[in-house]
């Protein structure tokens, strides 16, 4: 195992330090003396590029972010005891490097809908807690599709919750992801 090594500069400049751990370069960093990152310009050139116009840092570190990231990717269409219906664009903020709706908005927006539905059953006087969320994907959502997201309670007890969740294509019905989520219903503490 190589010793780190680490090039010295002066204090104020931008010069580069460089630290490897390994003699393959396994772990290995670049950063500027004053903080700032040197492939910052990349990465902001790659984010406007994919069509987030406001990569500003202190947007995205704000409590509720996840909310703001999918205000403009769910809609609400229905809401009935144990049942709901949103519609769902595939937006570039929640696009892949293939222009699809990204896995990881996929599990999100199943989140968002599988609480929604569990609170149509389970009154506001319990907590739910999300315990297992199982995802299948079937096929691809192209950019700009819209999408039917089906939420429906599948059983409910005095403890658990589950609810199943399906995304299709709006035009042609094509089913393209499922979900199901299993949620822990316990009353809040009385103090």
């Amino acid at each position: 195992m190589a010793n780190p090594s680490s090039k010295a500069t002066v204090p104020g400049s931008r010069e580069l330090q460089t630290s490897s751990t390994s003699p393959g370069g396994a772990a290995t960093s670049t950063k500027s003396d004053d903080g700032a990152n040197p492939y910052e310009p990349q990465v902001m050139g790659f984010l406007k590029r994919v069509g987030m116009h406001d990569p500003n840092v202190e947007n995205y570190s704000s409590r509720d972010f996840y909310s703001n990231l999918l205000c403009n990717t769910l809609k609400t269409h229905t809401v009935r005891r144990g049942h709901v219906t949103c519609f769902a664009t595939v937006t570039p903020a929640v696009a892949n490097y293939f222009g699809g709706l990204h896995g990881g908005a996929v599990a999100a927006i199943a989140e968002r809908v599988a609480i929604a539905t569990t609170r149509t059953v389970v009154g506001e006087d319990k907590e739910i807690f999300l315990v297992d969320l199982g995802m299948s994907y079937l096929s691809a959502a192209p950019k700009d599709a819209e999408l039917i997201v089906d939420g429906a309670v599948v059983k409910s007890g005095r403890n658990i919750t589950a609810v199943s969740i399906e995304f299709k294509m709006k035009k042609t019905g094509k089913l393209l992801f499922t979900s199901r989520a299993t949620f822990h219903n316990s009353p809040l503490a009385k103090l």
